[in-house]
């Protein structure tokens, strides 16, 4: 609508013919406004030191006014469009490349597992030196994942430059549908689980219900305890969202309100609840949350901070309140426009302000603290201690010490001190709900 009335302004049709038709509710002051755009434009078609495409002004014109309502609001032109929503989708045909640029170099930062890439062999710190007969070199990311992906069953060759090769090496793939998983998870140690959502897809909420599942059936049956880990986590689609905060809302539905947004006017306001379904066991339940932390993933942790259904740890949270709605135009094109506001169920909106946790940890160097505990002292260290006399008077004979599980020095969390900090406080709860 905005580009046909610029148009027919410019065409010199008459822009109260134009307010006319859209019924645009525009003041005398917004109206000279449009009359200066339209001098503005001439000027610059007439006189810039360049011929100039006057779409492409139109394009720019039509950015800036996005861009000077909030940082959030855009307008996407077709291709960019095409790639959110493959992004949001996380199924596309390529190779299963995830890949990054380092000193103008187009690098393999990990193959997908079960990919074409990871099963033909390249490996992390690769250097994709071509794609065909492309070179890479000053390629950006965007421009070399149009190259490799395509229809499945299609071909497509990388020439890879790798450390340690005396020459290139040559890798022929056939494309094929490429999954992205949102959820990664594992067992931290017996009974207690560790779930990381990077993003929230399509199919976050139903990975994610996959991953609890899975944990479950590794520990017996029953967790005792779980950590979920937002921290780095974007946002991305709100109702997967909803999704992952319902398996812990909504035992009873007087509690289950999720989140609300309220866009302009009281009338705007769209309360979500829990639905009736498979929820979690009461198990003690820590979310990990930094100042990369925004929007759904902030949903989420509002929610069960509000519900007093998890313990909030880490840092601030970033602070994005805001929802965007996605309106595609007829060209192909589409607005991101913001177009409410959202709450937690206690009514806090966390726009500029984000999530406080409820227990702060900032993260730490783990190697600095494993060092000072390796030169404590204590009375066992001592020359001519006296030895340990177990409870049946025999003396203890000195036992070598094992690598402790996970969380404890020789342990996976060794480097992540949030994520240690969080496996000791699930711990003490589900010691705490044990003893009562």
């Amino acid at each position: 609508i905005i580009l046909l009335v610029l148009a027919m302004a410019l065409l010199g049709g008459g822009m109260a013919v134009g307010f006319r038709h859209w019924n645009l509710d525009l003041t005398r002051e917004e109206q000279g406004y449009l009359a200066l755009f339209k001098e503005v434009i001439s000027v610059v078609k007439e006189k810039y030191v360049d011929e100039v495409d006057g779409t492409k002004l139109l394009e720019g014109s039509v950015k800036g006014m996005l861009a000077a309502l909030d940082p959030h609001s855009a307008y996407l032109l077709p291709e960019p469009f095409k790639e959110m929503k493959v992004e949001m989708s996380g199924s596309f045909g390529g190779l299963g490349i995830e890949i990054g640029v380092t000193d103008g170099k187009l690098m393999v930062i990990a193959p997908i597992e079960d990919t074409p890439a990871f099963r033909a062999g390249i490996k992390a710190d690769d250097h994709i030196a071509k794609i065909d007969d492309t070179a890479t070199r000053g390629m950006s990311t965007a421009d070399a994942a149009k190259l490799m992906r395509g229809p499945k069953g299609t071909s497509v060759t990388l020439t890879i430059r790798r450390t340690g090769s005396p020459g290139p090496l040559v890798f022929p793939l056939v494309r094929d549908i490429i999954l992205t998983r949102s959820v990664k998870f594992r067992t931290l140690e017996p009974g207690y689980g560790y779930v990381k959502i990077s993003q929230f897809r399509e199919r976050t909420g139903t990975e994610f219900g996959t991953a609890l599942q899975s944990l479950a059936e590794q520990n017996g049956g029953a967790l005792k305890g779980l950590i979920l880990d937002l921290r780095y986590n974007p946002g991305g689609l709100v109702d997967q969202a909803v999704m992952v905060a319902n398996r812990f809302i909504g035992e009873n539905m007087r509690d289950g309100l999720i989140v609300y947004t309220q866009g302009r006017g009281s009338s705007t306001k769209h309360e979500i609840y829990a639905t009736i379904g498979e929820k979690e066991p009461r198990y003690p339940l820590v979310v990990l949350i930094n100042g990369s932390s925004a929007s759904a993933s902030e949903i989420v942790a509002g929610a069960l901070q509000d519900q007093k259904r998890g313990v909030i740890m880490g840092t601030q949270s970033f602070g994005k309140g805001s929802i965007q709605s996605i309106l595609p135009l007829v060209d192909g094109a589409a607005l991101k426009l913001t177009t409410a506001r959202y709450y937690t169920p206690s009514g806090r909106s966390i726009q500029a302000r984000g999530i406080t946790p409820d227990i702060s940890v900032a993260q730490l160097d783990l190697s600095a603290a494993s060092k000072r505990q390796e030169r404590e002292v204590h009375e066992k260290d001592l020359d001519k201690h006296l030895s340990i006399i177990e409870e049946s008077g025999r003396e203890e004979k000195k036992k070598d010490v094992e690598p402790g599980p996970a969380g404890r020095p020789g342990g996976e969390t060794d480097k992540d001190y949030q994520l240690n900090r969080a496996l000791e406080m699930v711990r003490g709860l589900a010691f705490m709900q044990n003893m009562r």
